[in-house]
């Protein structure tokens, strides 16, 4: 549902106080607003929310030892193989590219069940929930996507909700990679990896229309360099 956006200034002003009240520094002035005024928001379909992290914690089980034949079929199975990335498939059949990077994913996976309504919080002081994994398909116990899908009750975040949120993270990401730059301490249980993981998932699922907005990016397009 496409919703018109809030006021960017208002949504940055609380961000900024939310990092003052972590102890983290500020971005500049003339830190980028996210959006324009006037622009309008909406999460990408439920469908394609649900196949992403689906994607992602098949890959994340892949770190953690799911063997290389069962997370290709299931992937098979789940008719989600057109939806892996060329990064995820060089790791998913052949344990290539950086291991620890796709560890993290985790916590996108994280922040994707956020904005499908199975997480309770994004807390950017704590971790993902332990309930999170009983929330994602049942990889050991070879639960199909479909039954995963239908025995969830997905219920996605108000599109302004999750645009605030991403207001959040977007500041946090610099504030955290500033505090972790000058070794000062962080407010919480995670770091900046764990931090730019969320961002880069909240970031892919909301959508932002308006004259000054490309097309959606796909996964590996997002970009987090701002």
């Amino acid at each position: 549902m496409q919703k018109a956006a809030p006021d960017p200034r208002a949504v940055r002003e609380a961000s900024l106080d939310e990092l003052d009240r972590l102890g983290l520094p500020l971005p500049p002035p003339g830190f980028p607003l996210i959006w324009e005024p006037g622009d309008s928001i909406e999460l990408r379909p439920t469908a394609e929310i649900e196949a992403r992290a689906a994607v992602l914690h098949v890959v994340v089980a892949r770190c953690f030892g799911m063997p290389t034949e069962l997370a290709m079929s299931w992937l098979l199975g789940s008719h989600l193989v057109d939806l892996v990335t060329p990064p995820e498939w060089q790791f998913v059949i052949g344990a290539k590219g950086d291991h620890r990077s796709f560890v993290l994913h985790h916590d996108a996976v994280f922040a994707l069940a956020w904005v499908l309504g199975l997480s309770r919080h994004l807390d950017p002081t704590a971790p993902p929930e332990d309930r999170l994994m009983s929330q994602m398909p049942d990889l050991p116990a070879e639960e199909t996507y479909g039954h995963w899908r239908s025995r969830s009750l997905m219920s996605p975040r108000d599109p302004i909700e999750a645009a605030v949120l991403l207001d959040l993270y977007y500041c946090l990401d610099w504030a955290f990679q500033e505090a972790e730059q000058a070794g000062s301490p962080l407010p919480g249980e995670i770091d900046g990896n764990a931090i730019g993981q969320r961002r880069w998932a909240l970031e892919w699922a909301i959508v932002l229309i308006g004259p000054y907005h490309d097309k959606p990016a796909e996964w590996e397009e997002v970009d987090l360099s701002i």
